[in-house]
């Protein structure tokens, strides 16, 4: 795979002002290019489309992708993928190991379930080293609803089992100890540069950024703390504001699809965890059971790989359901909000 768009001119078709135009647009590598839908890659590039399709086709045999494997490759390559932890235990178990990478986790829930309490902690627990549950990587963090706050960050690094405080100094390189103000002080600076946050307006600049994530993520690809997250939080917030009615149904399902499209390719290009949020509606016709359900539709449905469903309980105990996942029973667990993060019940 080319690690820049310096011989992109090499592709049939490509000229300088085309790879100029790919470069601008985030296609500075064989692989993103060869990833492209035909009538993406001709709006971006200026191309015909049938040029577009050639071009795309030389990439995939460039970076040798999009042909068939057998279930043998399929498994090595998931020994690639990491297991980001909660660093509760029956959650974890629930997960087989964590929140996976190159897959969309979904946790949807009514307000105030904790779902932003869960990308805060695993915006922190994600750059923790290896051995002590995390992924030693960065984290992007898309915030919809202005739910973001750096001091609940502090609080959760603040709360970390010891040993994950001591292995994260280790890693970064602080000296000093769990008890340590000064060392735990520059601890949660090193935590917080570590993450990348912006503020979504709307739906399209909520879809700029999920682009723009694409860029830092390759940006920090060969850094000692690559991207190993990608945190929406909502999701789903804009795009039920301003596509209201049955009308606009079909033009919202749509660009949520290509939205949740290039979410992905982020995660499958650079191997990293995707965890967006999710509104929920109250459905009248449910005469038994829970009446919420997740909005979004079934195109959220089918592309989340993972569907978590978080619920209120008595005082700070919230439930967390299994609801979908490919290789995994559905599950039930229970972890308590405290102000020093999710901790185990």
């Amino acid at each position: 795979m080319a690690a820049s768009g310096e011989d992109l001119e090499e592709l049939p078709g490509v000229g300088p002002a085309t790879a100029d135009k790919l470069r601008e647009n985030g296609y500075d590598s064989y692989q993103s290019i060869a990833v492209a839908g035909p009538a993406e890659l001709s709006n971006t590039a200026d191309v015909g489309e049938s040029n577009a399709n050639d071009i795309i086709q030389a990439a995939r045999n460039a970076a040798d992708i999009g042909g068939f494997e057998t279930g043998a490759d399929v498994l090595e390559r998931r020994e690639q993928i990491g297991k980001l932890e909660w660093l509760i235990p029956e959650v974890d178990e629930m997960l087989g190991g964590g929140v996976e990478t190159q897959s969309i986790t979904e946790v949807y829930g009514e307000f105030g379930a904790g779902k932003s309490q869960i990308t805060h902690q695993l915006a922190v627990n994600v750059q923790l080293p290896s051995e002590a549950g995390g992924l030693g990587g960065r984290c992007i963090f898309v915030d919809s609803e202005d739910t973001f706050r750096p001091e609940r960050v502090e609080e959760m690094v603040r709360g970390l089992p010891d040993d994950a405080i001591e292995a994260a100094m280790e890693d970064q390189e602080i000296d000093g100890t769990p008890d340590d103000d000064e060392a735990m002080a520059e601890l949660v600076q090193a935590f917080l540069d570590k993450i990348h946050v912006a503020k979504a307006f709307n739906s399209n600049h909520q879809i700029l950024l999920a682009e723009k994530a694409k860029e830092i993520a390759a940006e920090y690809e060969d850094d000692e703390y690559p991207v190993r997250l990608v945190c929406i939080d909502s999701l789903t917030a804009h795009f039920r504001a301003e596509y209201v009615g049955r009308g606009e149904l079909a033009n919202r399902q749509q660009k949520l699809n290509k939205h949740l499209h290039d979410i992905e390719r982020v995660g499958n290009l650079y191997n990293a965890a995707t965890v967006v949020t999710n509104q929920v509606q109250s459905n009248p016709d449910a005469f038994f059971g829970d009446p919420t359900k997740p909005i979004g539709g079934n195109i959220l449905g089918h592309k989340s790989t993972f569907r978590m469903y978080l619920k209120k309980s008595k005082g700070n105990k919230r439930i967390v359901k299994l609801v979908d996942a490919p290789n995994l029973p559905d599950g039930e667990a229970v972890m308590r909000v405290e102000n020093e993060g999710l901790k185990p019940e």
